[in-house]
């Protein structure tokens, strides 16, 4: 019997917004990319199911996957964003995960009601995905209520939902012993990992700086029994938006995801 890969190697789109779907799909395939995250940002925009098929359509004929889609969603903010729109896009382009941001306000700002609110409107979203076949993940990120491993769990532990997971990707300055200790933390509930190597102020690295301590937090990554569908790491982001920085650091996480393999 042949088992999964524990990780193939995947692309977030907004690493290169300003290029066309067309010539992402045909650089990622290039590069053997398992797997493209599509950002609702820029290429594939929530309602627009036109665009959202036709992507779709792009990768299947070049043999890229399309297993996540990259909404703005923030459940229990202001501006919430369209949620129907948002899981129809997810669809319609044959993902079956979609990303969203847990509000918008930092986990030390954020009053008894925003948590309370902010799971509630989550759990709602993941109902809803659910009727699709969706599963939803929580974006790990700074300035929001998934800003740190404990403030996530508490948040997923409020909105008690089977169908809602979170992403991890590292803090910029944290170091790699927090970084194990939050995958740790994490495991009931990890589906993806968004990869890049960024030094503390955001400074974008070559990955291959980074290739050791990746390659243990990728050991590290174990998503739970009940998460029934292949995971990615996703590259996200690379020094000075270049595509040939981007093969090379495509080349990298090839290479870390067979070590990763079972």
């Amino acid at each position: 019997m042949t088992t999964s890969p524990r990780l193939l190697p995947g692309l977030c789109s907004v690493t290169f917004r300003g290029m066309a779907p067309e010539a992402i799909v045909e650089a990622a395939a290039g590069a053997s990319v398992a797997g493209i995250e599509w950002g609702g940002d820029v290429h594939v925009p929530p309602g627009d199911l036109a665009i959202a098929e036709t992507i779709g359509t792009l990768c299947r004929d070049a043999g890229v996957g399309t297993p996540s889609y990259g909404s703005y969603l923030r459940p229990g903010a202001p501006d919430e964003g369209d949620i129907e729109a948002n899981l129809d896009s997810a669809a319609a382009l044959g993902a079956d995960h979609i990303r969203v941001w847990a509000g918008w306000l930092g986990s030390a700002d954020a009053t008894e009601a925003d948590w309370q609110r902010t799971a509630e409107r989550l759990r709602l979203i993941a109902g809803s995905a659910a009727t699709r076949g969706l599963t939803v993940g929580l974006e790990y990120h700074r300035n929001t209520l998934t800003d740190t491993a404990e403030a996530t769990l508490r948040l997923l532990q409020l909105a008690a939902h089977p169908g809602l997971f979170s992403y991890w990707q590292p803090v910029p300055g944290r170091g790699e012993t927090a970084y194990l200790n939050e995958l740790a933390m994490l495991r009931p509930f990890l589906s993806h990992l968004h990869v890049f190597h960024w030094l503390e102020g955001n400074i974008r690295r070559p990955l291959i700086e980074g290739e050791k301590s990746w390659q243990r937090l990728m050991t590290a990554f174990t998503p739970p029994p009940r998460w029934s569908k292949q995971s990615y790491a996703f590259l996200e982001f690379v020094s000075g938006d270049s595509i040939a920085q981007f093969r090379d650091d495509m080349n990298v996480l090839q290479q870390l995801c067979r070590e990763a393999a079972p």
